[in-house]
C-alpha cells in the first residue's frame, strides 16, 4: 500500500491503476522513442488551452520531469510518496524459503538453513512475501520513492512527480500523482509520460480520453510510434497522432502508420531551428500547428 503524505493528512491507495475522474477531459501526451517532443508539445497545448480553461498539466516522466524547465516554473514540493518494503525478523524466521519463491523481482535470496537476504534495490512492494510467510516474520516499513511538487505558471497548474534515484519501480509515484489530482477541479488535464511503453506509460495512460503520440519522420521514430499505438489499441484508448519535426524525411511511414491504426495525424509542426531556441531558452512554444490543436480538442 502507498502512503501519500498531504501536510497533516494520510491518503492511501492500493497497488493499482487509479482511473481519472469522469467530468474531466483527460489527454496523454506520449510516444514510444525518446526525443521527438512529447514535453514541447504538453506544455505548448496546455499553455492554449489554459487561455480559455482551467489545465492541469502532470509531468509523469518522473525518472527526468523537465516540463518546469520548459515552463520557467518554480516547484514546491506537496508530499512524499512511500511504498512499504520487507524487513525480515530473523528470530521468528523459520528458513522455509517460501518468501524467497513468491518474490518475481528477486528482492531475496535464500540459502538453506539462514534467513532470506532482502536486496531493496530490486523489491517493487508487492509484499508477497509478508502474505505467505507462515511465521509472520515479515514486516512492513514505510520507504519515501518520490515526491510530488506542484508550481503555477502561464495561467496552468503544474504537478511534477520526481522518483527517488535507483528506485526500481514508478508506476506507484505515478498512480499517487492520479490520486492526487483528483483533489483537484479542472476542466482539461494533460498528462506528460516517459518515453517507451513500460508500466509507468501504461499507469499514465489508463483513463484517458486521449492517447495523443508525437512521433517524428525517421525510422525510429515511425517503429516506436507503432508500439505506443498498439499498446493505445490494446488499452483501448483512441489514439492521435502529432508529427513534430515535419520535413527532415519523408513521413510516408508516418502515415501508413496512421491509416493502418485509424490514428489521424491532427498536428504537424516543421522542423525548425527557431522552435529549438525556443525550447533552449525554456519558453512555451507558440504555433499556428499548436492553437489549431488545441481548438481540436476543445470540440471533442
Amino acid at each position: 500500500m502507498l502512503q501519500v503524505s498531504f501536510a497533516n493528512q494520510n491518503f492511501n491507495s492500493f497497488y493499482t491503476i487509479i482511473p481519472f475522474e469522469e467530468n474531466q477531459t483527460n489527454i496523454t501526451i506520449t510516444g514510444g522513442k525518446g526525443g521527438t517532443g512529447k514535453t514541447l508539445i504538453a506544455t505548448a497545448l496546455a499553455v492554449e488551452l489554459a487561455k480559455n480553461n482551467k489545465v492541469l498539466l502532470v509531468d509523469a516522466d518522473v525518472e527526468g520531469p523537465d516540463a518546469h524547465h520548459l515552463l520557467s516554473a518554480k516547484l514546491k514540493k506537496k508530499a512524499d510518496v512511500s511504498l512499504n518494503i520487507p524487513v525480515i525478523t530473523e528470530e521468528e524466521c523459520i528458513r522455509c524459503g517460501r518468501c524467497y519463491k513468491a518474490c518475481k523481482q528477486n528482492a531475496l535470496e535464500f540459502v538453506l538453513g539462514r534467513a532470506p537476504l532482502f536486496i531493496e534495490e530490486q523489491c517493487t512492494g508487492c509484499m508477497a512475501c509478508h502474505l505467505i510467510c507462515p511465521a509472520d516474520a515479515i514486516k512492513k516499513e514505510p520507504r519515501v520513492i518520490g515526491s510530488i511538487s506542484e508550481a503555477k505558471a502561464h495561467g496552468l497548474t503544474l504537478v511534477s512527480g520526481d522518483l527517488v534515484p535507483q528506485q526500481k519501480e514508478s508506476s506507484p509515484l505515478i498512480n499517487a500523482m492520479k490520486r492526487y489530482i483528483q483533489t483537484k477541479k479542472t476542466d482539461y488535464n494533460i498528462m506528460d509520460t516517459a518515453s517507451g511503453t513500460h508500466c509507468s506509460v501504461i499507469a499514465a495512460l489508463i483513463g484517458t480520453d486521449l492517447a495523443l503520440a508525437v512521433t517524428e519522420p525517421t525510422p525510429l521514430g515511425a517503429h516506436d510510434l507503432e508500439l505506443i499505438l498498439k499498446l493505445a489499441k490494446e488499452l483501448d484508448i483512441p489514439g492521435a497522432i502529432v508529427l513534430n519535426k515535419k520535413g527532415v524525411a519523408s513521413d510516408k511511414s508516418i502515415q501508413k502508420l496512421s491509416k493502418k491504426y485509424d490514428a489521424p495525424i491532427i498536428a504537424n509542426l516543421p522542423y525548425s531551428p527557431k522552435i529549438m531556441e525556443t525550447y533552449c531558452h525554456g519558453v512555451p512554444l507558440e504555433h499556428k500547428e499548436v492553437t489549431a490543436l488545441a481548438r481540436i480538442l476543445e470540440g471533442l
